[in-house]
């Protein structure tokens, strides 16, 4: 079974890499997902039952990297991070549908989620429990009907990137909730976190995390 890889390790953090299709955290025993494992691993490896805390997921179908703190003092200056903006970042590569307007861009938009369907949707900014979503992209490599962008996510929303480029009109390949999986005959979605930087919670130094995406891309020259 495709497992996941741990990047780096300390008492205070993990960065892990997981493959597409392997859930980070699961509510169903019957479902592997990383965050078991790798409690299960670290029990394995000292006897003792780890207090892991889950910085940032990643949707079941995405592959990439994530961040985990190893206590709470790790967790609570993570997630101020996170949630600041500013000292941590977070890029994608994406393969999408077509091309966008320019070779780089931002997107914002006001995204509600369903909880009974588990989507997301653009609404009218004002509307009730609507959140804004910033996004900006860059333009990798370009082919007749398709473009690979390197995306910097600058909010954390429930699927923010695959909505926002669906609805900009450049849906991710291979996504069956939002795009044209139908037509593009890819059956991953085509989706990668595939850098992050942070500062250590306790050494304060930067760290900078990469991985290459495993998802094909056309095989004819970009134009």
């Amino acid at each position: 079974m495709k497992n996941y890889k741990i990047l780096y390790e300390d008492r205070d953090v993990f960065v892990i890499y997981k493959p597409p299709g392997l859930a980070v955290q699961s509510a169903r025993p019957s479902v592997p997902d990383v965050m078991s494992r790798l409690s299960n691993e670290l029990w394995e490896r000292t006897g003792r039952q780890p207090q892991l805390h889950l910085i940032n997921r990643l949707d079941q179908p995405v592959e990439g990297i994530f961040l985990v703190a190893a206590n709470e003092r790790a967790a609570a200056e993570l997630n101020r991070q996170v949630n600041d903006h500013i000292h941590m970042g977070k890029w994608y590569q994406a393969l999408v549908c077509g091309q966008p307007s320019g070779k780089e861009g931002s997107l914002v938009d006001y995204l509600v989620k369903d909880g009974r369907t588990n989507m997301s949707r653009v609404v009218s900014e004002g509307t009730k429990d609507a959140k804004r979503s910033e996004l900006r992209y860059r333009v990798l490599q370009e082919w007749e009907d398709s473009t690979l962008l390197e995306i910097r996510l600058l909010t954390g929303r429930h699927h923010q990137i695959r909505v926002q480029l669906a609805h900009a009109g450049i849906p991710i390949v291979g996504d069956t909730k939002y795009g044209k999986s139908q037509e593009s005959g890819h059956h991953q979605l085509c989706l990668c976190s595939c850098k992050t930087t942070f500062v250590h919670p306790r050494t304060k130094k930067e760290m900078m995390f990469e991985v290459e995406s495993t998802f094909p891309v056309p095989s004819t020259v970009p134009v």
